[in-house]
């Protein structure tokens, strides 16, 4: 037995990954949930009425995809030039820090300046910190997986301190929680009395700004250029290391996004458990859209149902919630199985 390589795939084979990964998923899912001793088609039936049932719920989700998409984006344009991007969590507090300090006062602006300049200030910080990664990449050959994943935990310990110390809120009775922001810098609802804020439709323009970089733009064409193959990108002449630099900037912008949608349209302040793993999750999202923009869109609102339904399910029929982890771990690796299997094909010797 042998992988052969297809030369040109057919639409349908192409379409297969995310159709069959999420089957596969809801299969575990139910197997799971008769272990659990619950009726598969009650549990599904309870997690999308707890994401979908009511105008609540449905806003709730749109909420909970916010942060989905900009992560998952972040993911998907790093990932389409073969930039390993695993630190969307520490970009993402990055963005929030810069958030608080610029939101609690320290620009008494108007409310519409004073938003576009944090928001500016967040991306720079987000990109700022996966460009380290991404020199350390192209001028020493440094694993970006392993500097990625330990610039997380480093961050998150440097968010702690600062929420001890410099960003502590004197007013906050002890919690390690920041000031909150002032009026002028926070997003207003699209809604009102209702949590849904500009920052989805910020993340549904960005999927398309995203989206015409990849298919419009001579620096989209580059990138895939160099996620297909950086040796021959480079014979023909395409600056490989500006290229993946530009990736790792604009990768780590968007995911900062996400820290300060979250602070400055949801949470108005910042604690320590403010991501519960949105950067980690952006991988699941970016992997089931198969990289493309407006596919991480749908993939961050499955995603975001899956959790939000899941918690609602989980308080009407006793089934632990955990079962939408394990859903989104089993889509993952049946995403990653199905990639193979739409690129190759198994031969018998």
């Amino acid at each position: 037995m042998r992988l052969e390589p297809i030369a040109n795939p057919g639409l349908a084979r192409r379409l297969a990954p995310p159709a069959l990964a999420i089957a596969g998923s809801f299969l575990v899912a139910s197997l799971l949930a008769l272990i659990a001793g619950g009726n598969p088609f009650a549990v599904f039936g309870a997690i999308l009425k707890g994401a979908a049932g009511s105008k609540f719920a449905l806003l709730e989700t749109l909420n909970r995809a916010t942060p989905l998409i900009f992560t998952g984006l972040a993911v998907a344009v790093a990932f389409r030039a073969k930039l390993w991007n695993i630190g969307a969590e520490a970009q993402l507090y990055a963005g929030a820090v810069v958030t608080v300090m610029l939101g609690t006062g320290a620009l008494p602006w108007p409310s519409l300046p004073l938003l576009v300049v944090i928001g500016v200030a967040a991306m720079l910080a987000g990109a700022l910190l996966l460009l380290i990664p991404a020199l350390l990449k192209t001028r020493f050959g440094v694993d970006e997986v392993v500097t990625t994943l330990l610039f997380n935990f480093i961050f998150l310990l440097f968010v702690s301190y600062l929420l001890e110390g410099p960003l502590k809120d004197p007013m906050g009775m002890g919690w390690p929680k920041s000031a909150r922001l002032i009026p002028e810098a926070r997003l207003p609802r699209i809604i009102d009395g209702l949590r849904l804020h500009w920052g989805f439709v910020l993340a549904l323009i960005s999927a398309l700004v995203l989206w015409v970089i990849n298919t419009r733009t001579t620096l989209g064409f580059e990138m895939r250029a160099v996620g297909q193959n950086a040796e021959a990108a480079r014979f023909a002449g395409i600056p490989v290391t500006r290229v993946i630099l530009k990736t790792a900037l604009l990768s780590g912008g968007l995911a900062a996004l996400a820290g300060f949608s979250e602070v400055a349209g949801l949470k108005g302040s910042l604690t320590l458990d403010l991501s519960p793993g949105y950067g980690y999750t952006g991988i699941v999202v970016a992997m089931l859209a198969l990289l493309h923009p407006l596919g991480v869109v749908v993939a961050a609102l499955f995603v975001a149902a899956i959790f939000v339904g899941a918690d609602a399910m989980s308080r009407a029929l006793g089934v632990p919630s955990y079962l939408a982890d394990i859903m989104l771990a089993s889509a993952l690796l049946m995403m990653v199985l199905a990639i193979l299997l739409s690129k190759f094909r198994v031969v018998r010797d």
